[in-house]
C-alpha cells in the first residue's frame, strides 16, 4: 500500500471512529478491506482509496464498519458479571428503591452478547425486581453488527463461548442451525447506532456503563475525552467497567478505582467518595 493512501485512510479512521492505526498494522487494513473493494466492484485498495477521496460516503462507512473490531462473546471474562450480580445489582435495589428505576448503558456493544447477559442475570432477579423500570441502551458504531444483536440469532460456537448450559437451554430455542434468544430477554435492550465521538447528551443518564475492551484502539487524548464525556453522563455514585487491560490512571481524573473492586470505578466529584459498595452481598 503506498503511504499516502495508508496516511489517508489512518486519518478518516481515526476522525471517524477514533482508531488509530500504525504503519505496522497496513496489513490489517489490506485483510480487512480487500473484501470491501470487491464487494464494490474495485480493484484494490488504490481504487478504494481513489473512491474514497471523491467522498464517497456510504463507502467511508463500509470501511469503518470493516475495520471495527467486534469481537465479543457472552459474560466475557465472567468476572464483572459475577461483580454486577453480587455487588452492584444488590447495591442499585437499596439506593434505587424510592425511584425504582435504573439505567445500564453497554458502549460498543457489538453483536449484542454483553447487554444480553446483563439482561439474562436481570432477568433471573424478577422477582426482586418487580415493579421496577430498567432500561439497557446497547451502542455501536457499526451499523451491520447492530442489526445481528437486535436478531438475537447466534451460531453453535457463539453460544459455546461463555454461555452457562442452564441459560441456554432457559432463554434460547433452537432454530436450524442457529439458537434465538428469548424475545422477552431481547426485548429489554435498546441498540442505538452511535459513535462514543459524538456528544453523549442525547443518550441520557445512566447509573453503570460498560465501556469494556474499548479504550486500548484510542491513542491517550481521544481517551480522555472520551472518558470526559462519558461520566458527564452518569449519576453521582454510578460505576464504570473497563476491560481488563485498560484503565483510567494517567488519563482521566474523571473516575477513580472502587477499593476491592477491581476494573470497577467510580465517578470522580468534589467531596464524594464513590458509591458505598464493597464485598459481595451475603
Amino acid at each position: 500500500m503506498k503511504p499516502d493512501d495508508f496516511d489517508f485512510l489512518a486519518k478518516m479512521l481515526k476522525e471517524r471512529s477514533g482508531l488509530v492505526l500504525t504503519p505496522d498494522k497496513s496489513y490489517l487494513l489490506e485483510s480487512r478491506l480487500m473484501p470491501v473493494a470487491r464487494k464494490r466492484g474495485l480493484k484494490g485498495l488504490e481504487d478504494l482509496v481513489a473512491q474514497l477521496r471523491r467522498r464517497d460516503e456510504a463507502l467511508a462507512a463500509d470501511v469503518t464498519d470493516a475495520m471495527t473490531t467486534n469481537e465479543s462473546f457472552f459474560f466475557r471474562d465472567q468476572k464483572p458479571f459475577d461483580q454486577f450480580r453480587d455487588v452492584v445489582l444488590p447495591n442499585l435495589l437499596r439506593t434505587r428503591a424510592t425511584k425504582r428505576s435504573f439505567r445500564i448503558w453497554c458502549a460498543a456493544a457489538s453483536s449484542g452478547q454483553e447487554p444480553y447477559s446483563l439482561a439474562m442475570i436481570l432477568k433471573e432477579h424478577a422477582a426482586r425486581l418487580a415493579g421496577w423500570k430498567v432500561e439497557i441502551v446497547g451502542t455501536d458504531l457499526s451499523r451491520e453488527i447492530l442489526q445481528k444483536a437486535r436478531s438475537g440469532l447466534y451460531s453453535q460456537f457463539e453460544v459455546q463461548r461463555g454461555l452457562p448450559i442452564q441459560l441456554l437451554v432457559k432463554y434460547f430455542q433452537k432454530r436450524d442451525d442457529q439458537w434465538e434468544l428469548d424475545p422477552a430477554v431481547r426485548s429489554m435492550v435498546q441498540f442505538k447506532e452511535w459513535n462514543l465521538l459524538q456528544d453523549m447528551k442525547a443518550l441520557g443518564t445512566f447509573d453503570v456503563v460498560f465501556c469494556r475492551n474499548v479504550l486500548i484502539y484510542f491513542d491517550q487524548p481521544t481517551k480522555s475525552v472520551v472518558l470526559e464525556n462519558m461520566s458527564k453522563q452518569m449519576t453521582d455514585d454510578a460505576v464504570l467497567y473497563l476491560g481488563g487491560a485498560e484503565t483510567v490512571l494517567g488519563i482521566s481524573e474523571r473516575f477513580k478505582p472502587i477499593p476491592s473492586q477491581r476494573g470497577v470505578y467510580a465517578v470522580a466529584r468534589p467531596g464524594y467518595n464513590g458509591p458505598s459498595i464493597g464485598a459481595p452481598a451475603a
